[in-house]
């Protein structure tokens, strides 16, 4: 049996390991939950804001848009337009709301991976995003996964001049690609499939006797 002393020996040496587990686990929790990607953003190069939102069937996916462009117009002072898009549908469609994140699919870390498309080359790259501090988000984006690069966008609050402020598929909001668009709800029917409201067709009426089947060649 263990005397006293090598009991209080043992409690001794426990006690710093017991602080020292108490000061890291905050950190842990603070690591395994990032901070919501939602929210308006600054690119790095200031060109555009883009907003992220949830979207998908269960709304646990990562959208994005962009609502506000530091130059909206081109060499001719028209609008710009999406007009290397590979899809050629897509061509003339204004840039200024156009999506550039694709649903991009929750992680088991907390971060966000999917596809971006960047309308200045007409190409979509692997990405993935993710927010550590309230005010950043963090873009790392990969082309051929080994050609990659990272950025930081920074959370903005206010609304610029022609900045699309509306909400997403409503008036002055940007557009939804048509596979990320919500699908409207079904008609209700009057009754149940199979119910009493359901209309039965009505019964063939028997042929006369001695006639030949519709399908047959008259007789000569």
């Amino acid at each position: 049996m263990m005397n006293r002393s090598t009991i209080a020996g043992a409690a001794r040496r426990l006690v710093p390991l017991a602080g020292l587990a108490a000061a890291l686990l905050p950190g842990l929790a603070l690591a395994a939950a990032p901070n919501d990607a939602s929210g308006t953003w600054l690119t790095e190069d200031g060109r555009a804001r883009i907003r992220t939102e949830k979207c998908g069937p269960q709304n646990t996916n990562l959208c994005g848009y962009v609502v506000w462009l530091k130059v909206p117009l081109n060499d001719q002072g028209q609008p710009r337009i999406d007009f290397k898009n590979p899809d050629p549908k897509k061509q003339a469609r204004p840039s200024l709301g156009l999506q550039l994140i694709m649903g991009l699919k929750p992680q088991p870390d907390g971060h966000y991976g999917g596809k971006i498309y960047n309308a200045d080359e007409g190409k979509f790259y692997d990405v993935t995003m993710w927010s550590d501090q309230p005010t950043e988000l963090s873009v790392r984006g990969c082309l051929l996964g080994f050609l990659c690069g990272s950025q930081t966008w920074n959370r903005v609050n206010d609304v610029l001049p022609g900045q699309l402020a509306g909400p997403t598929n409503g008036p002055g909001g940007p557009r939804s690609d048509a596979e990320w668009a919500p699908k409207a709800p079904a008609a209700a029917s009057g009754a149940p499939a199979g119910g009493a409201g359901t209309a039965k067709p009505a019964p063939k009426a028997a042929p006369k006797a001695g006639a030949a089947p519709a399908a047959a060649p008259a007789a000569e």
